[in-house]
């Protein structure tokens, strides 16, 4: 018995020593606990303002030993920065989570640009594996350049999910203008972005990577889904922006063959431009994008753009009150697949004299969705854009061509397409279990 006794504490020491230690902070203690954060340790911050930022440097989890920086369980962390400084700023860390945390900033009176999430520095940063969930985002809207996540050196492996980031000048601007500082095999999932005034969430085209110990080398994917991006009325000073832009591949070496994937979402509402633009290589399916009125614009807009379009999967899309439906501008020398979409629009499909894969798609004008889909009006809270009963059907889709792709036989609720045989974003008519779609996040299934 002593025997069993001794090596129950022993493994217990030992779970212990790998979780790390769990340290409180409060205001006035928490800028000198963060630098004594050692992989495994998770650092609580109690309720309150936290007006001096949250900087941090060379902190470095381990793969089975994130560091995890968290709000309470109940009541707010309010992180805020009264310095001339982004609110948290990321420098030399890695396997680092943030969790909980509300990162305010000062609103439209703001006198200067600053950014809610930073990770800055070209080359001289390294920051990879991070972690950023169920954090709300606020208030960074000194102007469109004002951004509530921003990475401006070579990152890899970021997760943001959950989060809600609203009333920014752009939500997420992920990668650099000039096409330096890579964004690498992301993974973007079940966020609410709504209200700003530019992008919801641009993702810069990429030029020949930099070679970075450890940066991955391997052909990846990027994969946007189940988020809900969604922009208002409001002016752009600085240019009308989609609510989503992705940006092209390095034409060479390690990149060259990434993509990405992009399903689950919701596009709400865009009144001057696009609701999604993408280069590069693309998979598109099981998102629903509605209204898109700009006679000049698409729902969707594929063409090459600082980088070429090399190759289009859009298939099972729903596309609602729109000027036009798809834009592609330039045949994807790597194949132009577009089938089973849904498209309710005044011209459905615009596309290159090139494209020729084009098959069992259902298009018409606006006012034949209502023939079609459940309630297609633009009112979130209200809208059900499920087909009725015996609705939006045809021969069977052969999705094999998909297959490698994340959840290519999977519709907008998650239920499995079994047959094949609906169009658009939705496998049936609505259950129980679908989501009504509103300003919030999407549940995780």
């Amino acid at each position: 018995m002593k025997l069993i006794l001794l090596i129950i504490s022993l493994l217990a020491v030992g779970t212990t020593a790998r979780a790390g230690a769990l340290k409180q902070a409060n205001p006035e203690n928490y800028r000198r606990l963060l630098a004594t954060l050692a992989p495994g340790d998770t650092l609580v911050l109690a309720p309150g303002v936290y007006d001096r930022g949250l900087p941090i440097s060379n902190c470095h989890g381990a793969p089975e030993r994130w560091i995890t920086i968290q709000g309470p369980q109940t009541g707010v962390a309010e992180i805020r920065q009264t310095q001339a400084a982004n609110c948290v700023e990321l420098r030399q860390c890695s396997y680092v989570a943030l969790k909980r945390l509300s990162i305010v900033g000062e609103g439209s009176n703001a006198s200067r640009v600053l950014f809610g999430i930073s990770a800055k520095g070209g080359l001289e940063n390294k920051v990879h594996h991070i972690l950023i969930e169920d954090c709300l985002i606020s208030d960074w809207r000194g102007s469109q350049q004002a951004v509530g996540i921003s990475t401006k050196t070579p990152t890899w492996d970021w997760t943001i999910r959950r989060n809600i980031i609203r009333n920014c000048g752009t939500g997420l601007y992920l990668g650099n203008a000039n096409g330096a500082d890579p964004f690498i095999r992301g993974l973007i999932e079940h966020n609410l972005v709504m209200d700003p005034i530019g992008y919801c969430m641009e993702i810069k085209y990429q030029k020949p990577r930099p070679n970075l110990p450890d940066m991955p080398t391997a052909a990846s994917s990027t994969i946007i889904r189940h988020n809900v991006f969604i922009k208002n009325d409001a002016p752009s000073p600085d240019g009308s922006r989609p609510n989503v832009l992705v940006g092209g591949f390095p034409e060479s070496g390690p990149g060259a063959e990434d993509w990405y994937e992009i399903y689950g979402n919701v596009f709400w509402h865009n009144p001057r431009e696009s609701l999604l633009q993408a280069s590069g290589r693309v998979s598109i399916h099981d998102n629903l994008f509605v209204n898109c009125p700009s006679v000049g614009h698409a729902a969707i807009t594929l063409r090459s753009h600082d980088l070429p379009l090399k190759r289009v999967h859009l298939y099972h899309n729903t596309i609602v009150a729109a000027a036009r439906g798809i834009r592609v501008g330039n045949a994807a020398p790597e194949g132009n697949r577009i089938i089973g979409n849904i498209i309710f629009a005044d011209e459905p499909l615009a596309l290159h004299r090139a494209i020729s894969q084009v098959s069992e798609n259902l298009t018409g004008p606006v006012a034949a969705a209502a023939q079609h889909l459940a309630k297609p009006v633009p009112v979130l809270g209200e809208v059900d854009l499920h087909p009725k009963p015996g609705r939006c059907e045809g021969p069977p889709l052969d999705l094999s061509v998909f297959a490698r792709e994340q959840d290519f036989a999977k519709d907008f609720d998650g239920r499995p397409r079994n047959t094949n045989t609906a169009r658009g974003a939705y496998a049936g008519p609505a259950t129980q279990q679908s989501w009504r779609l509103q300003a919030d996040r999407k549940p995780m299934r």
